[in-house]
């Protein structure tokens, strides 16, 4: 019975480790991890795609142009526009922002639900 509790112990402590490494690495910039942002917050999962996303993505890699390329798309400035999606600041104020893809995704997503979920609030077009 002892064993088998330090075993379940063990167990749970290193799948702990390897949750704490995996959500750590997501956290780092580039243009993998904002893909899995930006099909996390139009999709509802990061591994999941769906057509939302596919024109979110299109989206961001044209507003965020060669920082996209660079792998740090969030980092994007122009201006008052920032991030991925090139949100101005009052946009920004409004529905949110932060240094990271995940937070500036989210953003994004709650923008272009309140805009009637099109397009019409960004200069580029996923077409």
């Amino acid at each position: 019975m002892r064993l088998m509790l330090v075993t379940i112990a063990a167990a749970m402590s290193l799948s702990m480790f390897m949750y704490l490494q995996d959500a750590k690495a997501h956290w780092q910039p580039g243009t993998h991890n904002a893909t899995h942002a930006i099909l996390l917050a139009f999709c509802g999962r990061a591994n999941y795609i769906c057509y939302e996303g596919i024109n979110a993505i299109k989206v961001a890699k044209c507003e965020s142009s060669w920082y996209w390329w660079r792998g740090r798309p969030q980092e994007a400035w122009n201006g008052q526009y920032h991030g991925m999606f090139q949100m101005g600041s009052r946009e920004r104020y409004l529905w949110g922002d932060g240094p990271d893809p995940w937070s500036q995704a989210r953003a994004a997503h709650k923008y272009y639900t309140y805009s009637g979920r099109d397009w019409s609030p960004w200069e580029c077009k996923p077409w």
